[in-house]
């Protein structure tokens, strides 16, 4: 027996409770956006990036494209970095460290940026003058020494945010130090330095800003986190060399004159760094390696400045 046919009227209806439900349904996903923001874990990974410094992903989203000032990306020959005109200081900076970016290359003086689009106030090395807080390189010269050329390029205004003295020169600089050891090793790394917040302390004591017009922000804090990939190759083929027994070091240190030479007490989660800044880190890493590595702590031991590492 055939099942008789809908009538006009009954298609109608059914039709007008489709769209309807539909509507409903919208509305529910929208509602549920607007309270309930997606969390780190919940976006989309990052689209791959031509440049090496960017492998592991794009941590602030950040694009060239002057619509959004404050978080502007800019690819360079010899590191990536996320630029924030407001503060005069990279959000972040992201680089590809192995042994062939080791040489000769000496230190220059710093200069400003003449990359940045027509509008960004250019930050100059006198902004720095007798603030009481270094030129702290995020990206550091010794990790650029192959070239002359590689060197000169980290003392672009654009890689350099206010550190106080005793983070640049102590713990910053050892655990940049310590990243150098691993490359000579045998292990390549990918590295994104940076800062977050406002108010630090220089020599000169507490300052927000610093420079002509407090046109730079001094940084509450600095934050840098690492993958350490043995037996990389510094291309991208490093990204499926990531799995669940990778080594993560990822620090957050105050950036005031409390710094000493024990960098490994500053040691978190990547977790704990995305919760400070809202980036989201190893994003084209799949969830279920990535997830695990950014919860964990690093608990390798790390000699004494001065000792020499396991296996010298």
């Amino acid at each position: 027996m055939q099942d008789a046919p809908m009538d006009k009227q009954t298609r109608q209806g059914l039709a007008a409770i489709l769209v309807a439900a539909i509507a409903l349904l919208s509305w529910l996903i929208n509602n549920e956006r607007k309270h309930h923001p997606p969390g780190n874990s919940e976006r989309a990974p990052s689209e791959s990036d031509p440049s090496i410094h960017l492998l592991l992903g794009n941590p602030s989203r950040a694009v060239d494209d002057t619509h959004d000032p404050d978080n502007y990306l800019m690819r360079k020959p010899y590191f990536a970095l996320s630029y924030n005109r407001t503060k005069g200081t990279p959000n972040w900076v992201s680089w590809c460290l192995q042994k062939s970016d080791f040489g000769p290359g000496d230190r220059v003086e710093f200069y400003p940026d003449a990359a940045l689009p027509q509008g960004f106030p250019r930050i100059v090395p006198r902004d720095y003058t007798n603030s009481g807080f270094d030129r702290g390189h995020l990206c550091p010269r010794s990790d650029r020494t192959a070239t002359q050329e590689m060197a000169k390029a980290t003392f672009v205004m654009t890689n350099i945010a206010p550190q106080s003295p005793h983070l640049n020169q102590r713990g910053w600089n050892d655990l940049e130090e310590y990243s150098r050891d691993l490359v000579h090793k045998g292990s390549v790394l990918y590295i994104t330095a940076g800062v977050q917040g406002m108010g630090g302390e220089g020599t000169n004591g507490p300052a927000e800003k610093i420079g002509a017009g407090g046109k730079v922000t001094v940084p509450a804090k600095c934050w840098k986190v690492m993958a350490v990939i043995e037996n990389g190759t510094g291309t991208a083929e490093d990204l499926a060399k990531i799995g669940q027994n990778t080594r993560i070091i990822a620090i957050i240190m105050p950036n005031d004159q409390s710094i000493g030479h024990n960098w490994p007490k500053y040691r978190t989660s990547v977790k704990d760094v995305e919760t400070l800044t809202g980036y989201t880190f190893f994003d084209r890493v799949p969830a279920p390696i990535a997830d695990p590595l950014k919860a964990k702590v690093d608990d390798t031991k790390i000699p004494p400045v001065g000792k020499s590492l396991p296996g010298d």
